[in-house]
Parts: structure tokens; sequence; C-alpha cells
């Protein structure tokens, strides 16, 4: 018992020992926080300009490739908040459809918003 006691005080003085000299939090500034990124928004429209509703976009992460997806709106708009990474994005396409514009790889980072990412739709 005594022995255990002993080696939990060293180790707090050890740690106190340290965070004291070090002058401030000790972060490990490798870790990436899960969840923390930014924002991808734009919108999904018809060669003539009318907002496509209610399409999936999906954002894929090039790296790992986890995906998001999300819903455009009765606008055609959409808006998703990401973890910091490098994405490309898809759109759900019905029959007879084809992609007219899609938008470039975006590299994503904490804070950034990263809008006009449109995609325009044609009928093939």
């Amino acid at each position: 018992m005594y022995a255990r006691q002993l080696t939990a005080t060293l180790l707090l003085l050890l740690t106190v020992s340290c965070a004291a000299r070090h002058g401030g939090a000790v972060v490990d500034t490798r870790a990436k926080p899960v969840g923390v990124g930014g924002t991808i928004s734009g919108t999904v429209r018809a060669v003539g300009g009318e907002p496509l509703s209610g399409r999936t976009v999906t954002v894929i992460d090039t790296k790992s490739g986890a995906t998001f997806r999300v819903s455009t709106s009765a606008s055609g708009g959409y808006t998703i908040q990401v973890p910091a990474a490098t994405y490309r994005l898809e759109v759900e396409l019905r029959p007879g459809e084809a992609v007219a514009k899609q938008p470039a790889q975006t590299n994503l980072n904490v804070g950034d918003l990263d809008a006009q990412l449109d995609f325009v739709l044609t009928a093939r």
C-alpha cells in the first residue's frame, strides 16, 4: 500500500515539475481534434439556372475515404461542416442527367468557409 502511494506521489510531483518548467499547458500539437474543421457550401442547379432541391451532395476525404452527405434545400443550396482535410465533391444524378460543371478538389483548413462550390447539371 505504501509503495503505491509513494509511486503516485512521485508521478504527481514529476508532472507538476514538468508543467512548471514548461510555463504553459502541455498539449500534444500532433493530435487533431475530431470534428474540428470548416464549412463547405454551394448550390446545385440545372443549366438554365433552376435550383435542384433534394439532391444529395457527397463530400469525400481524398486521403481517408471518409464520406459526408448533405441534401440540397429548396433553393438548391447546401452547407456542411467537415473536419479539416482535402475533399472532392460528387452530386446525385438522376436518369438522363450529366454534370456540366463540378467544383474542383478543395483543401479545407480549420475555420475555413469554402463557398460557391457549385454544380450545374444538364440533361443528356
